[in-house]
């Protein structure tokens, strides 16, 4: 039974049976949930259990139409020592709200045997383990009779199996959860699941992963399509790209000329602006200078002649012209650093802030233009050098390409070497053992090591016990010496980083195999790429769980159920019986029935013959059948009992109910023998 909830009001609408599914598009289907009336195998739950009777009746055209009432006998099944106060109560709603004439109360289990016994299956002594959806039960038949008194019970059945399952395969397959759905769980476990003889030589042989390991493992293939595979492109799909990268390419170009061009225009006016204003300044008079430059935004002329020099270098650079290697020399610095010669003693207090920001923009000026000359000789090496080797790679290049790889080679051990010194230092710590391990001594460098030698030897007294140290001037001059500031750290390593960094460059363009130690280091570094997904990530893989699930069933510990199995419940009903004797006990285990949908399982019988035999004497003869149909003999086997003659008889009547009550229903039970 499931109930959900109308989309519209908000209703809960209870839904029994097979309904049409078309129905379904009116409820709100994702707050469903199942219920049962069932808790275990014992009914609890009797306002579900009254839908489903109304199902059933209504099914069976058995139905209250116009306030009738039901008209007939009524059999239902049970559980083995089913309590009495769930027998009352279907008793009280069959009478009650159905009207029924008479009911009767059996166990399936039960009546399964006697099926498979008018069958020729089994006997009339004997044994029947049914193995149900929640529960599994052993009972004892003598005479053709149960004998509840030595019946056992087990709360592990074939859910559990299922559940169990679903567990293992979730936990193993994460990513596939939506797909591991309960009835292809069932489906599956139906299907590949299956006892094993000895569950630890089963165990171990999947664990050594043998070749019968292998062909016992199941596979289950998922939905999956292949991801497109990338086909090169061909010629024609080349040359269409290279074309059509050459239109674009154009295009660009033809725009950043059409750009260029504008902006030289631009440069030019502009030039040409600047130009006529210093030509109208000629003109001017110098008291007249400023009301004539308020209306252009400039200040003075030296503002519009700078001005005139950025202008024109900009519009060289957008030309493309070389610039000037040596700049020009500036006509106006002597006014602009005007104060730089006039002695300190000669200006006043605002004329000697002026004076030092000249002196500090002349400073940094010429510094500028001596860092830029430097840059510019730095380059002219290169490029003289870059010259000469190529023309020796023209002459032989074999062997230039190996002597640039022995000289790279030489320079970064030379660089790796003195990077250890640095650290480490190139010495043990004097006990000459080996291991490679250093004082602190030893990884200091020179510097370093000479300023601790300086403090040393500030530490004595200079005289006969007398601290004498700042007496004379020299002696404070050591702390200049021990400045950190003096430390030379870096003696060449500058130069030689830079040539083995240049070495590698130059490897790089002439020989592609080349690949420096950093970048193979960090490439070996790197996080893997995802791959793509294949046909096996979409496989769900059987393995030990095809006789691990079912092993509940013997072992129910394996999911954390303290009880016996089912070879255990087996000699504990017949230890229960109240009347034992040798051959009663060879009886009924020469003729053992599994029913019940677990006893599909393949191996089941083999499995429970050998574990019945361990418990029993040796020479018991011991016989385990299946039944002929595990999953329906139960209801075969009760339809033929409802259709005897003599089944009124065991029917226990409404008026009998009435009149003794429902205390009644504790003694009550049914002959199978009739």
């Amino acid at each position: 039974m499931c109930q959900k909830v109308a989309g519209v009001c908000g209703e809960t609408v209870t839904i029994v049976g097979d309904h049409d599914p078309a129905l379904m598009k009116y409820f709100d289907c994702t707050r469903a949930g199942p219920r049962s009336a069932f808790e275990s195998n014992v009914v609890f739950q009797f306002e579900i259990m009254e839908y489903i009777l109304d199902f059933g009746f209504d099914r069976l055209g058995a139905d209250q139409a116009e306030g009738k009432q039901i008209d007939h006998p009524v059999l239902i099944t049970e559980c083995a020592c089913n309590p009495v106060q769930s027998r009352s109560k279907m008793a009280e709603l069959l009478f009650e709200s159905y009207g029924v004439p008479s009911v009767a109360f059996g166990v399936d289990a039960a009546f399964s045997y006697k099926y498979n016994q008018q069958l020729g299956v089994c006997n009339k002594d004997g044994l029947v383990i049914s193995t149900g959806f929640s529960t599994s039960h052993a009972i004892p038949f003598v005479n053709g009779e149960p004998v509840y008194e030595a019946c056992c019970r087990t709360n592990v059945g074939g859910y559990h199996v299922t559940d169990y399952l679903k567990q293992l395969l979730s936990l193993k397959y994460p990513h596939h959860m939506s797909r591991l759905t309960w009835e292809k769980v069932e489906d599956l476990k139906m299907e590949h699941c299956y006892i094993a003889p000895d569950y630890l030589s089963e165990a171990r042989l999947f664990q050594k992963g043998t070749k019968e390991a292998e062909e016992k493992t199941k596979c289950w293939q998922l939905p999956w399509t292949p991801s497109p595979t990338e086909e090169p492109p061909s010629e024609e799909e080349i040359a269409r790209k290279a074309a059509l990268k050459e239109r674009q390419g154009q295009r660009l170009r033809e725009m950043a000329e059409a750009k260029r061009t504008s902006r030289i225009n631009e440069l030019e006016n502009e030039c040409k602006g600047l130009e006529f204003l210093l030509q109208q300044l000629i003109d001017v008079k110098d008291s007249d200078i400023p009301s004539f430059l308020s209306e252009t935004g400039y200040v003075s002329k030296q503002e519009i002649e700078a001005a005139l020099v950025k202008v024109t270098q900009s519009l060289r650079k957008a030309k493309g012209e070389q610039a000037d290697t040596e700049e020009k020399t500036d006509p106006t610095s002597t006014e602009k650093y005007s104060m730089v010669d006039i002695p300190d003693n000669m200006l006043t207090p605002e004329q000697l802030k002026e004076k030092r920001k000249q002196v500090f923009i002349k400073t940094t000026s010429e510094a500028r233009q001596r860092a830029k000359q430097k840059r510019l000789e730095e380059e002219l090496e290169r490029e003289r050098q870059n010259k000469q080797d190529e023309e020796k790679r023209l002459e032989n290049p074999e062997l230039y390409r190996e002597l640039l790889r022995t000289k790279h080679r030489e320079l970064s051990e030379k660089v790796e070497q003195r990077k250890r010194l640095k650290t480490n230092g190139g010495h043990t710590n004097g006990n000459n053992n080996g291991t490679g391990g250093v004082g602190r001594g030893e990884r200091l460098n020179a510097a370093q090591k000479e300023r601790m030698r300086l403090l040393t030897t500030a530490a004595f007294d200079r005289g006969k016990g007398e601290d004498t140290f700042g007496i004379k001037d020299e002696d404070w001059q050591l702390y200049k010496l021990m400045s950190k500031d003096n430390d030379d750290d870096d003696e060449g390593p500058d130069e030689d980083e830079a040539e083995l960094a240049r070495m590698s460059a130059r490897l790089k363009e002439i020989d592609p195999t080349f690949l420096p130690k950093s970048e193979s280091v960090s490439s070996s570094a790197e996080v893997p790429r995802i791959r793509p997904l294949t046909k096996e990530d979409f496989q769900i893989v059987l393995g030990v769980e095809r006789f691990r699930c079912p092993e509940i069933l013997f072992n129910p510990n394996f999911v954390g159920i303290d009880q016996a199995g089912l070879d255990e419940m087996a000699g504990i009903s017949m230890r229960r019986l109240p009347t034992r004797g040798q051959s009663v006990d060879e009886r009924i285990t020469n003729s053992i029935l599994m029913t019940g949908g677990s006893c599909l399982f393949p191996g089941m019988a083999e499995r429970l013959e050998a574990g019945i035999r361990m418990i029993r004497p040796c020479g018991t003869p011991i016989r385990v059948v299946k039944a002929s149909d595990p999953i329906l003999d139960a209801w075969r086997g009760a339809a033929a009992y409802a259709v005897a003659m003599q089944f009124p008889q065991q029917t226990f009547t409404r008026m009998d109910y009435y009149e003794k009550g429902e205390d009644w229903l504790r003694g009550y039970q049914m002959r199978y023998t009739i």
